[in-house]
């Protein structure tokens, strides 16, 4: 290699060392100035920016931090000065306008601001990056009317009117200006710019729970279907804001209308039954299933709409405070009526439904075993059905009597899904009704093999029996624990006044014994079945003041909790103990729910 090419080779690596050790002194320094900066030492901080801005007056980080520190120092001249020397590398930059011209604004150089902002949105080129920046800037200061301006004429560039509906609808509310900020949004709502749950979201957004906006939303939207007849979203957005004002009746009018214009084939109103039953509008629910019922049964929802109203039928009464003899009976024949017309479904989850309201709500378990039999035997059933059938099966059995049979058909199941769910249950419901009949050891020893079953539900139930029935059977005089076990049987067959004399003549009879607690939980569990949630309130409380340190503690925090959330609707109540759960009882399994709870609480909003 020549002597010349060696000494150019030296000095790239000489100039190469000397540009990272400027780069490297640099970085310190400005770490120098920000460490000034954080101390409110301003004077020097200034100084360190000022030579920082003189050697690299490109760089974004040091312009952006000396500008908003000469701010901080109210050296609005200087800050002038800083800005110019943007504006020489970037004449036409909106971002570099828009601190000119607050630092005007600062200076109350009012029409000297204006001139700059004005600039800064004629300075927009139609770039989508550009235009948001630019617009998120004038929003940073407060300047919301320039914003607008930048969204409207960045729109205008890209020739579409509603790439920035969203952004603007909330500008045009921030105003005050609600009818602009409705058509915005909502003009974008037939070619779907956002997706329609997102405008929902927005629109809960904007309208929280002022009855005047959402009256507003929903003039808005029925002029619009009055306009545009064959626009199903106007149309699904109006229901929505019927249900978001609880008038399920007049969301439920509004879909027939659509249904019965656009000649649907009832899909929308099957959709719409659903919501309605999450949100527990039960007898809704069931009208729109009558509607595509009332379609014929030429229809493709026909029997799946006759089935679905079935099954919330039968919900309805599992969460309704009291029904009467006389809904059981039409819901019964309901029922019956369906498997007239489909035989074959008796082979189906239908069958099980129907086998609950005869045994657990007309009181008639026996007529339970009988359907459940027939459903059983029924060609072509899902096996899996048969295993939840034969289960259920086995619980009338109880209610009859017939624990023998009983324990047989737990046996089959426990035998046919050995690695299954389902097994675990049977297994379950096995030992349960060892402990039922006082066979306390033969019910540990199913038990202990339970607590590491796969289903998290099954493992907590089976550890608190074994841990019931370990703690009381430490002596000879298992007594007190037969009679509790019996009482849960009782309870378990809705014979509930007696258990409820049996667990009473328990707590007088052992008034120290271990039991107490256990007695007052399922004391609670009935007051909570026949709906009397102040009585069951006053269950909890009496665990948590005398036992909150054992078993039961972190259940009827979280049960509390649960019941003035969804019982008595007191938030505030309902919050104090879920958080009490999460400090007292941080390992409990009730953990993840409560959170949850607490997340919908604090957001205002139930989540999915």
């Amino acid at each position: 290699m020549s002597r010349t090419k060696i000494y150019r080779h030296i000095s790239v690596v000489v100039l190469m060392i000397l540009a990272r050790g400027f780069a490297f002194g640099q970085e310190n320094t400005l770490k120098d100035a920000r460490m000034n900066a954080d101390l409110k030492n301003y004077e020097k901080a200034a100084g360190i920016y000022s030579k920082l801005y003189k050697d690299d007056p490109s760089s974004s980080d040091v312009y952006d931090e000396y500008l908003q520190l000469l701010v901080t120092m109210k050296e609005y001249k200087d800050a002038e000065k800083v800005v110019e020397k943007q504006q020489a590398l970037h004449p036409r930059s909106p971002l570099v306008a828009i601190d000119m011209g607050m630092v005007y604004s600062l200076e109350k150089k009012e029409g000297k601001a204006k001139d700059q902002f004005d600039n800064a949105v004629s300075f927009l080129t139609g770039d989508d990056m550009l235009t948001q920046q630019t617009a998120n800037a004038f929003t940073k200061i407060g300047d919301t009317a320039h914003a607008i301006k930048t969204y409207e004429r960045g729109a205008g560039m890209l020739s579409n009117n509603y790439i920035y509906s969203e952004p603007l609808a909330r500008l045009y509310a921030k105003t005050g200006d609600m009818d602009k900020a409705l058509n915005t949004l909502i003009n974008a709502v037939p070619i779907q710019v956002y997706g329609l749950e997102n405008t929902k979201n927005l629109l809960l957004e904007l309208l929280g729970t002022d009855p005047q906006k959402i009256q507003q939303t929903q003039k808005v939207l029925i002029k619009r279907i009055n306009e545009t007849p064959d626009n199903p979203y106007y149309a699904e957005l109006l229901t929505w804001i019927y249900t978001q004002k609880n008038d399920w009746d007049g969301a439920l009018m509004q879909l027939e209308a659509v249904d019965e214009r656009n000649k649907e084939d009832g899909r929308r109103l099957f959709s719409f039954a659903h919501v309605a039953e999450r949100e527990k509008q039960y007898e809704v629910a069931q009208k729109a299933l009558e509607d595509i019922v009332a379609k014929g049964k030429d229809n493709n929802l026909y029997m799946s709409s006759k089935s679905e109203k079935l099954r919330i039928g039968l919900e309805r009464l599992q969460n309704v405070p009291a029904y009467t003899r006389d809904e059981v009976k039409a819901l019964a024949d309901s029922f019956e009526s369906f498997f007239k017309e489909f035989p074959g479904y008796y082979g189906s989850d239908i069958a099980c439904q129907y086998a609950m309201l005869e045994a657990q709500f007309a009181g008639d378990p026996q007529k339970g075993v009988e359907i459940l039999q027939k459903a059983i035997a029924a060609a072509g059933m899902n096996k899996n059905v048969i295993g939840k059938a034969k289960l259920q099966l086995g619980d009338y059995y109880i209610l009859t009597g017939k624990t023998w049979e009983a324990s047989l058909v737990y046996s089959q199941v426990d035998k046919e899904f050995k690695q299954d769910a389902l097994g675990e249950e049977a297994r379950y419901r096995n030992a349960k009704l060892s402990y039922y009949h006082g066979d306390f050891k033969w019910a540990q020893t199913q038990l202990s093999v339970l607590k590491a079953a796969t289903s998290e539900l099954i493992a907590n139930d089976a550890l608190y029996l074994s841990v019931l029935i370990t703690e009381n059977t430490q002596d000879s005089d298992y007594t007190a624990l037969s009679r509790f076990a019996y009482a849960d049987l009782l309870l378990f067959q809705n014979k509930d006044k007696e258990a409820e004399t049996l667990l009473d003549s328990i707590a007088k009879a052992w008034p120290k014994h271990s039991l107490q607690d256990d007695i007052l939980m399922l004391h609670a569990r009935i007051a909570e079945k026949h709906h009397d949630y102040k009585a069951a309130l006053g269950y909890f409380a009496a665990i948590l003041d005398k036992y909150k340190e054992d078993v039961l503690g972190d259940d009827a925090t979280f049960k509390t909790a649960e019941i003035y959330s969804q019982q008595m609707h007191d938030t505030a109540k309902a919050k104090e103990y879920y958080e009490q759960l999460l400090i007292d009882y941080p390992g409990s399994t009730y953990v993840q729910t409560a959170r949850k709870r607490l997340a919908e609480i604090n957001s205002g909003q139930p989540l999915p």
